[in-house]
Order: C-alpha cells, then sequence, then structure tokens
C-alpha cells in the first residue's frame, strides 16, 4: 500500500487514548493520536477525573486494607454475574498499578479520597484530581505526551480503516482540512468512546434511556463500534449504560453523589422519597426518570454542604449560579421550591428515625436502605433540584484481557484494539444497575494502558 505517513501505533481518540499512547511510547515506539474533534479531552474531560486503585500504595499509606480480589468480588457482586470476568480482572489487577504509574510518571495529580466508600465498592479505593474534575487529568495527560514525542492531531477525524491483503489492520484513513490522508499504522489502538450521543444506535441498544438527556460528549457517535462490526468483530453488553440521577437543574452541572453518600436523600415534587439511594447515581437513574416532570431533589444538611464545597468544583458551580436553597425550616424551605413543604417535613422525619434506628435495628428504613452516612441531618438544610440523564454506554466491542476485539468465533483481530466506550466495559447486561462508580474512567484508562502495552510489546 501506499501511504502519506507511517506510524508503529495509532490510537484513535484523545481521552484515554493519551493514557494508550503514552504506554505504548515507553516502549520506544513511534505514536501518533489523532481525535476528530479541535481539543481533547471527550468523556474522560467530563467525568469527576476518579479512578479506583485496588491495593495501592495510597490505600495502604491510610490504612485502607485491599486488593484486586476484593474488587473482583465487588464489581461482580454489583453486576450479579453479568460482567466479562477476564476484563473485571485484568482491570482489578491493573488498578492500583495504574493510579500509582499516573502519579509518578504522569504526573497526574490524583490522590486518594479515604472518607468516602462509593457506590459498588466495599472499601475506599477512589483516586480523584483536584477539584474532581476529568479535564485537570486531561491536561495532565497532554503535557506529558507532548513531552514524550507523541505527535498529538485534533481535527483530524477517522473516516475508516484499512487493511492489508491478509485482512490484517494496516492503518486508516484520516480527513484533514477536507482532503483524505492515507495513515499506515502497524497497530491501531480504538479510544473513540462509546455512542451515547447516537440517537439511532440508542433507540436499537437501550431504548429506556434513548430519549433521557445525555450529558455526555457529543462526539460519542459510535465510529469505533461500527468500524469494529464491519471487521466481524462480536459485540457485548449493549444495552448496558452509566447513568447519572443528580445533574443540578436547569444549570446542568453534575450535583456530587457525595452529598447522598454522606447521608443526603432524594424526593419527588410531592415532597416524597420513592427509591433506596444506596443504589447509586446509575442506579436511581431510571427511578428519577419515571418522576413528574423527571424531577427530583437531593436534600442535605449543612455539615454536608461545608464538606463538599471545598471538593468539588461543579458544586461551587450549582451554589454560585443560586442552585442550592437553604433554609432551617424544612416545610417553609420545601415551599418555597415548589414542594409540598408539609410532606417534606414528614419524609424528613420518617428518614431521621430509619437513620437513627439503623444503628440499632438494621432494616428500618422503608425502601431497604441500610446505610445513612452521617445522618440523621439537623438544620439548616440545603436543596438541590436535580434531573436524571445518560452519561456514557458500556456495551461495545467484546474484547480480550489485552484489548484485542473478538471475533464470533473467540479469535482476536490482529492489529487492533479497542478501549472506553468503544469496548464493553465492567458494568454488566442489566442497564444501568450494575455500574461502580469510577469504573468508567478505569476502562478507559486502564484498558487504555493494557492496549499500549500489549501493541508496544507485539511490535
Amino acid at each position: 500500500m501506499e501511504w502519506d505517513a507511517e506510524t508503529d501505533i495509532l490510537v484513535v481518540g484523545g481521552g484515554g487514548g493519551l493514557v494508550a499512547a503514552l504506554a505504548a511510547r515507553e516502549s520506544g515506539a513511534h505514536v501518533a493520536l489523532v481525535e476528530k474533534h479541535d481539543r481533547l479531552g471527550g468523556n474522560t474531560a467530563l467525568s469527576s477525573g476518579s479512578v479506583p486503585g485496588a491495593g495501592s500504595r495510597f490505600q495502604r499509606a491510610a490504612g485502607v486494607e485491599d486488593s484486586p480480589d476484593r474488587m473482583v468480588f465487588d464489581v461482580m457482586r454489583q453486576t450479579n454475574g453479568t460482567a466479562p470476568q477476564h476484563l473485571v480482572r485484568a482491570l482489578a489487577q491493573e488498578s492500583g498499578p495504574l493510579v500509582e504509574w499516573m502519579v509518578d510518571s504522569l504526573d497526574v495529580p490524583l490522590a486518594f479520597v479515604p472518607d468516602l466508600k462509593k457506590v459498588g465498592h466495599s472499601v475506599p479505593r477512589t483516586h480523584g484530581s483536584g477539584g474532581r474534575q476529568g479535564a485537570t487529568v486531561v491536561a495532565a495527560l497532554e503535557q506529558k505526551a507532548q513531552d514524550n514525542g507523541i505527535l498529538v492531531s485534533p481535527g483530524n477525524p477517522v473516516r475508516r480503516l484499512l487493511q492489508d491483503t491478509s485482512g490484517r489492520i494496516a492503518g486508516a484513513v484520516i480527513e484533514n482540512a477536507g482532503a483524505e490522508h492515507r495513515i499506515g499504522a502497524r497497530k491501531v489502538i480504538l479510544a473513540c468512546n462509546g455512542f451515547g450521543a447516537n440517537k439511532e444506535m440508542l433507540r436499537k441498544y437501550i431504548p429506556e434511556i434513548a430519549e433521557a438527556p445525555y450529558f455526555g460528549h457529543r462526539g460519542n457517535m459510535g465510529e469505533g463500534i461500527a468500524w469494529g462490526l464491519e471487521l466481524g468483530a462480536r459485540l457485548r453488553d449493549m444495552g448496558a449504560y452509566q447513568g447519572h440521577a443528580s445533574v443540578s437543574h436547569p444549570q446542568g452541572a453534575l450535583m456530587t453523589w457525595s452529598a447522598i453518600e454522606r447521608g443526603g436523600f432524594l424526593v419527588n415534587l410531592d415532597g416524597q422519597r420513592f427509591v433506596d439511594e444506596s443504589l447509586g447515581y446509575s442506579g436511581c437513574t431510571t427511578a428519577v426518570r419515571s418522576q413528574r416532570e423527571h424531577i427530583a431533589f437531593v436534600i442535605f444538611d449543612q455539615r454536608i454542604h461545608h464538606y463538599l464545597e471545598p471538593k468539588a468544583q461543579d458544586y461551587r458551580d450549582i451554589v454560585a449560579h443560586g442552585g442550592a436553597r437553604q433554609g432551617a425550616d424544612m416545610e417553609a424551605l420545601g415551599a418555597a421550591r415548589g414542594l409540598d413543604g408539609r410532606s417534606l417535613a414528614d419524609t424528613l422525619a420518617c428518614y431521621n428515625s430509619a437513620a437513627g434506628g439503623a444503628a440499632t435495628d438494621g432494616d428500618t428504613d422503608l425502601f431497604g436502605r441500610k446505610d445513612f452516612g452521617g445522618a440523621p441531618l439537623c438544620p439548616p438544610f440545603i436543596l438541590v433540584k436535580v434531573t436524571a440523564g445518560l452519561f456514557h454506554t458500556q456495551g461495545g466491542l467484546d474484547v480480550d484481557a489485552n484489548a484485542q476485539p473478538l471475533r464470533n468465533d473467540g479469535s482476536a483481530i490482529e492489529n487492533l484494539y479497542a478501549v472506553g466506550g468503544a469496548a464493553v466495559g465492567v458494568s454488566g447486561a442489566d442497564g444501568n444497575k450494575g455500574y461502580c462508580s469510577a469504573n468508567g474512567l478505569l476502562a478507559a484508562l486502564g484498558l487504555g494502558r493494557i492496549a499500549g502495552r500489549h501493541a508496544g510489546r507485539m511490535l
């Protein structure tokens, strides 16, 4: 074949793909990364920037006992055994070393969060960026890619993959300024996320969330999945997704679920609870969507507010734009926000009673919640109006433990890798219910490192 340019490894997508590129570069390979948009980041930049790391030295320093085996158990429990176990184990084993490598070698400002046990995890294992924003992670990765001589080319969409005469992946066609260019590559890594912005694919694979607001990156159109299908790859868990049940309305900023985990709860416009909030921000998505006007309110107290304000930029944005209303009298506060104030006050009393009784009786909550964080809540109280929507899809190309897409007969497609939303995640087969906090970013960054490392070794 004739090429306009050649490289050892071509990475398609500039979010989690940055990790794949950096891991591949460590082998000495020449690496190029192309991104269809003018800015890097994708869903990685829109995420909270949090990565679970099982057994990291940061956990050990904080006195937290953890291991990859424990993380495997947690994920398989959360997904009712439906997640691809080979990927769960590969990512659990990678997670701790990934966090340490990102801090030590890539200068990503991650710090262990010891005081929160996130959804689906039996111990604290989240390592988050400053302000808990993915853009901080992307900025650090982009800088390190430039420092390491990786050719990073935003504004260059891939149009199709190319195969040699034996059917092996040999490169890709990219578009630049309206002209197509053939780029030869010995290995191609697809890191171009899922299909959350593609209504046609959503209606086909995840109709329950297809008409909900989408809060992920608008470029997530599922091209990588389509290219894999053209090559004979098989799909897995296409109905899985990560929703979020607390996006501030109308501000659109993410209302951190830490408010719930530390003792807050959800009510609807009638001032009544309607779900066990410990199902998590993804697990509660359909419950919020089923409420009148698709609206709910996060209720918490000033103690939780003081915890969140210095830690979460999105929450500070909500406060700055008037989205967090405060008051000492719950009935009056609810009425001022358009809720049934008397009902809300009664709900608070029942919730506080359940939270207070959980320490002694165990099963005291009407909805089955057992972990109430720091509740009962005390005045003054805060209300944040929220809605629910889709953040990213979790199904994709079925891949092996090296992140290589698999055909229907189980064989790997030569020279091709898929990570992040292009590949199947570890959220199982049951819609939004199997998602563990931060496992979406782990699938992007962890599989990215696995793919880049393997691709570099196989040159």
